[in-house]
């Protein structure tokens, strides 16, 4: 009977080792989404994919924003913000009607200009995502407008440029940034546009299209003399701060923020 007891108790113990040891492998292989939650990932992924590929970007859109908010932890975070922003450009840049945009009817008298100041947009802009050739409009056509404000942060740090409409991060760009730290840190406001813009430095007039002209293709100016964003003519040097204290860009980013943002556009710049 006793070798009966020390039998069972020998059995018993030996349950609780593997029990314990089980337990233990369990939590060491834990992931940090649980099981349910990963189908739901790749369900949701699937169908953004989907729309994507039938070009329902709305609905692309909305399931990219529930990934990221969803799946933070993710590490394909990155890369479903920047198919995120790939979408936001090409709905602003198409003739969809957005919660940030409206369906305007020209009126006799009306021009582009006109339309983009009225509705703090740009002439630019209304022109790319309805597709027309030239600034001539007619009266009683039904155009769209985009009628949510864009602002501009540029981090130094990361030497990145991100454009926001309302506090939604809209798009983000690599530039290039002032060597020691001379792009000046605040607030500020675009006052002053000019495409093919001439460089005027010190004891030189560079003209546009010169392979010396350091501005590219855009010139967006602040309300502090001599600072900007402009293109460039070394785009290995961007995300790197090598400028006099300007933000600099690639040309086609250059050329695409120069199409979206008007006048008056504030921009913040951080450490």
């Amino acid at each position: 009977m006793r070798r009966g007891v020390l039998l069972a108790v020998f059995v018993i113990a030996v349950l609780l080792v593997v029990l314990i040891a089980l337990n233990i492998k369990r939590v060491s292989v834990s992931l940090p989404i649980k099981t349910g939650n990963a189908k739901s990932l790749f369900s949701l992924l699937a169908q953004a994919q989907e729309f994507q590929m039938k070009n329902k970007l709305a609905y692309a859109k909305n399931i990219y924003q529930r990934l990221i908010n969803e799946f933070s932890n993710s590490p394909e975070v990155m890369n479903w913000q920047k198919s995120l922003e790939n979408i936001n450009i090409k709905l602003l840049f198409s003739s969809s009607i957005t919660p940030k945009s409206a369906l305007y009817e020209i009126k006799p008298g009306d021009t582009l200009t006109k339309i983009a100041n009225e509705f703090k947009t740009t002439a630019g802009l209304i022109m790319k995502s309805n597709n027309l050739a030239s600034d001539r409009i007619s009266a009683g056509r039904k155009i769209k407008v985009w009628t949510s404000p864009f602002s501009i942060l540029v981090d130094k740090s990361q030497n990145i440029l991100i454009l926001k409409s309302d506090e939604e991060v809209f798009k983000t760009y690599v530039v290039s940034t002032g060597k020691d730290n001379s792009t000046p840190v605040g607030n500020f406001k675009i006052t002053n546009k000019l495409e093919n813009p001439t460089w005027f430095k010190a004891g030189a007039v560079v003209p546009p299209g010169s392979p010396d002209n350091i501005l590219g293709t855009r010139w967006l100016g602040f309300d502090l003399p001599g600072y900007g964003i402009h293109g460039t003519t070394a785009p290995d040097s961007l995300g790197k701060q090598v400028t006099q204290g300007c933000v600099r860009m690639s040309k086609s980013d250059v050329e695409e923020l120069f199409t979206i943002v008007p006048l008056g556009t504030e921009v913040t710049i951080v450490d």
